[in-house]
Parts: structure tokens; sequence; C-alpha cells
């Protein structure tokens, strides 16, 4: 017994070689096999076109996201949803699959675009300030707040006897209508 599709699109069953008379001439069957062949190819597309292996495709992540999108604003390469930001990640995969190392590629971006174009600038030259100046102004501010608070906590008494005393006429007032809500 086989299965088959009548003409009603229902699977029906028919002995071994005979084909029901409404499938001979169904669509159905023309399109079914046209999907398998598209199924086939979309499947196996990636292992006709390239080597596309996982470790591969992690190397291109790692790279991508080290890279900013010259399109997308604040945006890595690896997150960028643009066009240039897909051509930049194959560009990267080929360059990969040729057999360049991540440091290659990264300097070919370098050198194409500046290096701007790279997320963690260099530590090098001018871009030493950048990775140094964070660490050095954070124990200054820290100073500084200590030597604030420890000078505001001394000296109480210098606030309050900058401040005037207030008029004789308008603390008698004050005192009688303070009096009155008791």
């Amino acid at each position: 017994m086989v299965l088959g599709v009548d003409a009603a699109g229902h699977w029906t069953a028919c002995k071994a070689g005979r084909q029901p008379a409404a499938e001979a001439g169904s669509p159905y069957s023309g399109i079914a096999v046209v999907c398998l062949v598209l199924f086939g190819l979309i499947y196996l597309a990636p292992f006709a076109f390239g080597e596309n292996t996982p470790v591969l495709e992690a190397q291109v992540r790692e790279i991508a996201f080290q890279l900013r999108c010259p399109v997308c604003q604040g945006l890595s390469v690896g997150d960028s949803p643009s066009e240039l930001a897909n051509e930049m990640r194959t560009l990267v995969r080929a360059q990969l699959q040729q057999g360049k190392t991540a440091p290659e590629v990264l300097d070919y971006f370098a050198q194409r675009y500046g290096e701007w174009i790279l997320l963690a600038p260099p530590k090098r030259g001018f871009n030493l300030v950048i990775w140094i100046l964070p660490f050095t102004l954070i124990p200054i501010g820290v100073m500084v707040i200590y030597l604030a608070a420890r000078h505001w906590v001394r000296n109480p008494s210098a606030r309050a006897s900058s401040a005037q005393p207030p008029d004789p006429a308008y603390a008698e007032r004050l005192r009688r209508e303070l009096d009155s809500y008791q």
C-alpha cells in the first residue's frame, strides 16, 4: 500500500505501483517536488558555498563586536542591522577564510577607516591618555570629596556664625503667633 493525495487534497491509500486517477494530473505533486528541491538547496547551500563552521562564525562575531558601524550611532558592526554592517561582516568572514588573523583583519579596517572604526582604541600614543585618565581622576575625585566633607564636619560653627540674628520686632511677632496656636 502507498499513500497518495486525491483531488480534494485528502490522503488516500492505494496499491503499490498505482496512483489514484485524480493525483496523476494534480498540481500538488509538482509543488511537492519543487518544495523538496528548494528545501534541499537551502539546507545544503552553506556547505556548497563555503566553510561556515561554528568556529568561523564565532570569530566573525568576535571581530564584528570590536568594530564600530560607520552608519549607526554608537553600535558595533555585530549589533548593527544596516546593510553596510552586513557587508563588513561578510568582508570579515572572507578575510578569515583567506587565512588572515583577527589582528590583521582589525588592522585592515583601521587602515581603511582610521582608528575611529575600532571600539577600543589601541593603547599607544595619545590614545594612552584615554586609558589612563579615568584611573587617575577617580582617586583625585575621592580625595577632593573626602577633604570637603572633613572640612564641612569640622567647622559647623563657621557656617552658623555667619548667619545674622533676626530682627527683634520680627522675633517677637513670630513668638506671639506661635503662642496663639497652642
